[in-house]
């Protein structure tokens, strides 16, 4: 599975990106990590997306599975920790149930999607059928990557990292369309199935969810000022600030 990754040995710090970006969306959080995080830091592209293998088939089960074996892979038994946004939220707390090998220490995630509508679930039916778009340059391939990160079509080129590939016609867009078939979270079930307390967080500009539904599930969620659902990208440093004050308040009570 392709990765990035960096620090020194500790504990392991998991950065799971959403549905269409790669792992190089975490980027502006990077400086943060490099100057207070006490280990090391993994940033894979999830299945289906950036340099990844695709899956015969998606479903969030099947992408937290395949992610399972890369993260324990570069765990090397110490302590893993998980940060995930929108979708790779989602995969945090399927991988918090401790049924994938390996149970992690601490999960937050950011900007769940946690309310489905009928067209939501239809516009996802569409696309997991639609053909990759073939462009003639890779400017135009890198713009329909970040629509589907949900990225500025002119975003920093740091966070597009990996998004496209070249093909014997010209360039498209590195995702797995067929990950459109990842489910809607069943939240009630991931927090109860949970095997330690999960941190939720969004942007207050999040179109995607709201803070109240969040607190539905986690009474503490924190809200980014005026952040969107790519609040990472947008707010790093409050991103960073939020994480590092749950996760060493988590630590203290141990």
């Amino acid at each position: 599975m392709a990765r990035r990754s960096g620090g020194e040995a500790g504990p392991l710090l998991v950065l799971l990106h959403g549905l269409g970006a790669t792992g190089a969306v975490w980027q502006p959080v990077l400086e943060h990590i490099g100057r207070s995080w006490p280990g090391r830091w993994l940033a894979p592209d999830l299945p289906g997306h950036g340099g990844s293998p695709t899956l015969p088939s998606y479903s969030n089960q099947k992408m937290a599975s395949a992610l399972a074996s890369t993260i324990a892979e570069e765990a090397h038994g110490e302590a893993i920790v998980l940060l995930g946004h929108s979708l790779g939220g989602t995969l945090s707390l399927l991988l918090a149930s401790g049924n994938f090998g390996f149970t992690p220490e601490s999960v937050h995630a950011v900007g769940i999607k946690v309310t489905w509508s009928d067209k939501d679930l239809a516009t996802f039916a569409r696309l997991r059928v639609r053909d990759s778009r073939v462009f003639a340059t890779p400017q135009e391939a890198l713009a329909q990557h970040a629509r589907y990160a949900g990225l500025a079509p002119d975003a920093d080129s740091d966070l597009l990292q990996g998004g496209i590939i070249r093909i014997k016609d010209g360039w498209r867009a590195a995702m797995d369309l067929q990950c459109f078939a990842v489910e809607p979270p069943d939240m009630p079930t991931l927090m109860q199935e949970a095997c330690m307390p999960v941190h939720l967080a969004c942007g207050s500009e999040d179109s995607l969810v709201s803070i109240d539904e969040l607190r539905q599930f986690d009474p503490a969620a924190h809200q980014f000022s005026g952040a969107g659902h790519n609040a990472m990208v947008e707010t790093p440093a409050d991103v960073w600030r939020w994480f590092d004050e749950t996760y060493s308040g988590w630590r203290v009570h141990l």
